[in-house]
Formats: structure tokens, C-alpha cells, sequence
């Protein structure tokens, strides 16, 4: 039977340690059966991925970067719960892009989260999302993702 670890596995993905808060907040919160999981930052395995959508990155590069940000939720999401088996359902994610202010392909960039949860858990990482431009995001990241899943008992 295929898992959500098997599926990452058979895709070449290796799940980081859970990124650590940079403030004053955690990086999760578990209430009920519901995880609210801080934003993600686009970090990976060579570091920050930093940038501004239509100036110094393009559709691609920023699709990638949001690519990150959902292995960094779903780390978290196995920090908080174990085995990402008992992931219910990706409810919402809240998707925010370091973007020029003519840069309108917002969405486009957060479809590279979007599409790894679906690729992962299926139909159970069909989600609710927004999706919105800032002129600057923290560390001068591209892309930050947050997310609310619920869980198995």
C-alpha cells in the first residue's frame, strides 16, 4: 500500500528537521485534530532560497521555492503527529510571495505547494488556499506558506 513517506521516497524527497521558530511563536499547534502550522519559509538544503517574483526570479524559480515551503509544512506535519499516514486532509494553506508589484502570477507560484500535497496524500491534499503578493517577506525569502491540516486520532 502506498504511504505518503512511500510516495515522498519514490519522488527523491528526504524530509528536513522541522525548521525552529525565528520569533516568538512555535512552529506548530495542535487543536482538537486540527495542526495549524506556522509559515514556511522557502529554506532548503542550500539555504534560503531569497528573491522577488518578476525582478529577480521568475514563475519557475518561485514555483520551486514554494515547492520547499510544502516539504518544510510537511516535516512539520510529521514532527507534530508522528506518521504522515494519519494526515486526514490538508484543509487550507495560506500561500504569500515576495513578488514586483507587476507581478501577477501569485497562484501559479503557490501551485508548487499545492501540487506536491496532492501528490503526496491525494485527494486528501485537496485544499481551500489563498494566495497573495507582499513587497517583502522575513529574511527576504521569496515565498512563505502556512498551513491547517487535520489528523487521525
Amino acid at each position: 500500500m502506498s504511504t505518503p513517506e512511500s510516495r515522498l521516497e519514490a519522488m527523491g524527497i528526504s524530509l528536513p528537521p522541522p525548521n525552529a521558530a525565528v520569533a516568538n511563536y512555535v512552529p506548530f499547534v495542535i487543536s482538537g485534530r486540527q495542526i495549524f502550522i506556522s509559515g514556511q519559509i522557502s529554506n532548503g538544503p542550500d539555504g534560503l532560497v531569497k528573491g522577488r517574483l518578476g525582478e529577480t526570479m521568475d514563475l519557475a524559480e518561485g514555483q520551486e521555492a514554494a515547492k520547499l515551503c510544502a516539504i518544510n509544512l510537511i516535516a512539520q506535519m510529521k514532527a507534530a503527529i508522528g506518521s504522515l499516514a494519519r494526515v486526514e486532509r490538508i484543509v487550507k494553506l495560506g500561500g504569500f510571495v515576495n513578488a514586483a508589484p507587476d507581478f501577477v502570477e501569485i497562484p501559479q507560484v503557490i501551485n508548487g505547494c499545492s501540487d506536491l500535497m496532492v501528490e503526496v496524500f491525494g485527494d486528501a491534499g485537496r485544499h481551500a488556499r489563498s494566495a497573495v503578493a507582499c513587497p517583502v517577506l522575513p529574511l527576504g525569502v521569496a515565498v512563505e506558506i502556512d498551513a491547517v491540516v487535520t489528523y487521525f486520532d
